[in-house]
């Protein structure tokens, strides 16, 4: 099944994902990404569906067409103080508003916004199934915060943030019981863990 190019035709649209809304550690991570209307692609598709090369494929071929893209993170301080639902929607506005090309409609992906821009926006679930740019976000929100928790790894190498991507896989859950938990965990989501 290919991916349609736009919802609206006639707007400059962009497309917005997160990446890590539910992981324990790690920041979220949101990209936007305006696609060219034209712009046809064998290679994106939901970040979910496609390996780590073929995400690295990918984001080359985004980064080479793309109109404009931009990719934004919020820490694990602020997700703690103002919660993961606030915290994602920051990081998605955050990287509209970084766009160098405003656009005049976003494709959001999932069933809520908050919007902090009069941009007009349209959610839809299970959008990057569905729209290339949400798709293109998808890989870029993905692939960034990929490698900033393979670098995180690299400082507590136990946890085995390089495989698991801070989320809460059954050795990463038995090593914060075990060691307890560092500065990038989720203090807010392991509640009833610790």
């Amino acid at each position: 099944m290919s991916l349609e190019s736009y919802l609206e035709e006639n707007l400059i649209e962009a497309g917005v994902d997160e990446a890590g809304r539910g992981a324990l550690a790690g920041p979220v991570v949101a990209a936007a990404v305006i696609l060219p209307k034209d712009f046809k692609s064998n290679l994106i598709k939901d970040s979910k569906k496609l390996s780590e090369k073929g995400r690295a494929k990918a984001l080359k071929e985004i980064e080479e067409n793309a109109i404009s893209y931009n990719v934004e993170s919020i820490d694990i301080d602020d997700i703690d103080r103002f919660n993961i639902l606030n915290s994602t929607f920051s990081a998605m506005n955050k990287a509209i508003n970084g766009l160098s090309v405003k656009p005049e409609h976003i494709l959001v992906d999932g069933d809520s916004f908050c919007s902090t821009s009069e941009t007009p926006y349209t959610c839809v679930i299970k959008g990057d199934d569905k729209y290339l740019s949400i798709a293109a976000a998808s890989i870029v929100a993905k692939v960034y915060r990929d490698e900033i928790m393979k670098l995180l790894s690299e400082q507590h190498p136990s946890y085995k943030w390089d495989k698991n991507k801070g989320y809460g896989t059954k050795h990463h859950i038995d090593t914060i019981r075990e060691e307890g938990i560092t500065r990038y965990h989720r203090k807010t989501f392991l509640k009833n863990i610790l």
